[in-house]
């Protein structure tokens, strides 16, 4: 068993679960610590069968229960020294015998799962998205990306499954009522990545086996649901790519997404 879920994503708080037969680790803790555990609840899961929390960077929508969590139910929470630097209103709830710490690029292994974290570009101390291995299988888990590198897109290539970031559609940003100074962080190389540049990233990710493909962190404000699924299966098309074994879903901002089975 190799399992993903997506309890919460969205630019109002994310959390996602991967889980084995032996193995349960959320990614982010970025809804209220009460939030986390009815969605787990839902899935049949007691939150204290979590074994660890991963955390992608410091920002409050990814880690706004974290050291709640953390602290009700005694779960160890890794991230990088930077992050954990960058918030000390949640590493003061957090005891210190479950503050692990890890450092980007280097593997390491929770359970019988193995984890490879790889940094992306982000206005964040230190931010990184997750490569997760069980059984030779990987689940990639890729948000908050100001643009696509050839570096990161290598990271993903041999993914079965892959969480990615569609946050948002320029002409509805420019639109947006934003203050122009946050369009342009969106927008700019260090913020979020667009519908269409999820689309690419997609297209050029089929070549090497990618069959289920997850939309994430979506704007409120500056895109819906049924555009970022529009926008990315058009541009495979107009790429000629066959979608017939490509499942795409576009994960919920407000409740738990379905269970994808990664085989």
């Amino acid at each position: 068993m190799f399992n993903f879920c997506s309890l919460y994503s969205g630019s109002s708080g994310n959390c996602l679960l991967v889980e084995t037969s032996n193995t349960k680790i959320l990614i982010d803790a970025g809804e209220s610590s009460k939030k986390i555990s009815s969605a787990l609840s839902s899935l049949d899961i007691d939150p204290n069968e979590i074994n660890a929390i991963l955390v992608t960077h410091e920002h409050s929508d990814h880690v706004r229960g974290l050291g709640t969590f953390s602290k009700k139910y005694d779960i160890p929470v890794f991230a990088n020294s930077k992050t954990w630097d960058a918030m000390p209103e949640q590493s003061s709830k957090i005891c210190e015998k479950n503050m692990k710490k890890f450092t980007i690029e280097e593997n390491f292994e929770i359970g019988d799962l193995k984890i490879h974290p790889f940094k992306i570009p982000h206005d964040a101390v230190n931010p990184c998205g997750f490569n997760i291995i069980h059984n030779n299988r990987k689940i990639s888990i890729a948000t908050d990306i100001g643009h696509m590198t050839s570096t990161i897109a290598h990271k993903l290539e041999d993914s079965s499954f892959l969480l990615l970031e569609a946050n948002y559609d320029p002409e509805i940003l420019k639109c947006s009522p934003y203050p122009y100074l946050l369009k342009q962080r969106i927008a700019g190389p260090n913020g979020h990545l667009a519908n269409i540049d999820a689309g690419k990233t997609i297209s050029f990710l089929m070549k090497s086996g990618l069959n289920k493909v997850m939309l994430g962190h979506l704007s409120k404000e500056n895109n819906f649901p049924e555009l970022a699924y529009k926008t990315v299966v058009n541009e495979l098309i107009e790429n000629k790519i066959d979608c017939s074994n490509l499942k795409v879903e576009v994960a919920s901002r407000m409740c738990p997404s379905s269970l994808v089975e990664v085989v």
